[in-house]
């Protein structure tokens, strides 16, 4: 079984619930207390052993690749006047251990193609995928949980789920799954944001995914889905009948920093656990 050492950040998007903000900035750049969004994404997946870090672009989006390139002048300012406690944060962006590869999305076509724009990069290993909007304050990395869980079963997809009120099932990819332990469920059907009435349980996936590379061929195939976008839910669904894919109950706590609550409500959590007075 190969070991999960890749993975895919979608950061294409226009962030435009975030507007004025985000009209010059990537939504993946705004600061949670002192470090974006994106940081924490990349922390987390080196936290689970993955060393090649492959970010799916679009326009307006070269900040995010100067944050985690070397910046020389910098770093000769900080050392000449002595600030090597900044130094070694500033150093510490980009270890020499990790990778990083960025590619334009030509097209904003969805989640399902954003993944598949990553596909010459993957091959044919498995790979996470992780959405820097879900920041997930966890003990152990929350993608490391869900690689851990594939090694348990022996290969496999692993999709992070949690649940959501009934009212919330159309924000969500939702799934119907068999137990086989007190976190762990194999999956016998997902649908991409169904009404409430529609829904086929209140199990929601969040943004943590660990695919095997064979998604890409259905990726490929399948039609377009909800919104005339390719989704990675529909590509998920199709492998169900011939790839083991399983739910897992991550433990952390999650916010939803695509929604100016969650943004707010992940600031002021992350600020008192930096010892913050607010």
């Amino acid at each position: 079984m190969k070991p999960v050492r890749k993975a895919v950040f979608p950061v294409a998007g226009l962030g435009t619930r975030f507007l004025p903000a985000t009209k010059a900035m990537p939504k993946e750049m705004l600061p949670i207390v002192d470090k974006p969004l994106i940081q924490y994404a990349v922390e987390e997946a080196a936290a689970a052993g993955i060393t090649l870090m492959i970010f799916i672009t679009g326009r307006s989006k070269r900040s995010i690749a100067d944050h985690f390139d070397r910046a020389p002048e910098l770093e000769a300012e900080l050392a000449a006047k002595g600030k090597f406690e900044l130094l070694e944060v500033v150093r510490n962006i980009s270890p020499e251990t990790e990778t990083y590869v960025y590619i334009r999305q030509p097209e904003p076509l969805g989640l399902g193609h954003a993944v598949l724009c990553a596909e010459a990069v993957v091959g044919d290993e498995p790979f996470a995928v992780i959405l820097a909007d879900d920041l997930i304050d966890a003990e152990q990395s929350a993608i490391g949980q869900l690689v851990d869980a594939r090694s348990a079963r022996g290969g496999g997809n692993v999709l992070a789920v949690e649940d959501v009120p009934s009212v919330e099932t159309e924000k969500y990819g939702i799934v119907s799954s068999d137990p086989i332990d007190s976190r762990t469920s194999r999956v016998s059907h997902i649908v991409e944001k169904p009404k409430p009435d529609q829904a086929p349980s209140t199990l929601a996936v969040v943004g943590r995914y660990v695919l095997e590379p064979k998604i890409f061929e259905h990726l490929r195939s399948i039609q377009r889905g909800a919104g005339g976008e390719i989704q990675l839910t529909d590509a998920i669904a199709g492998m169900l009948s011939s790839e083991a894919t399983f739910a897992y109950r991550y433990q952390g706590r999650r916010f939803d920093c695509g929604s100016k609550e969650g943004f707010l409500a992940a600031t002021l959590h992350f600020a008192r656990k930096s010892g913050y007075a607010v």
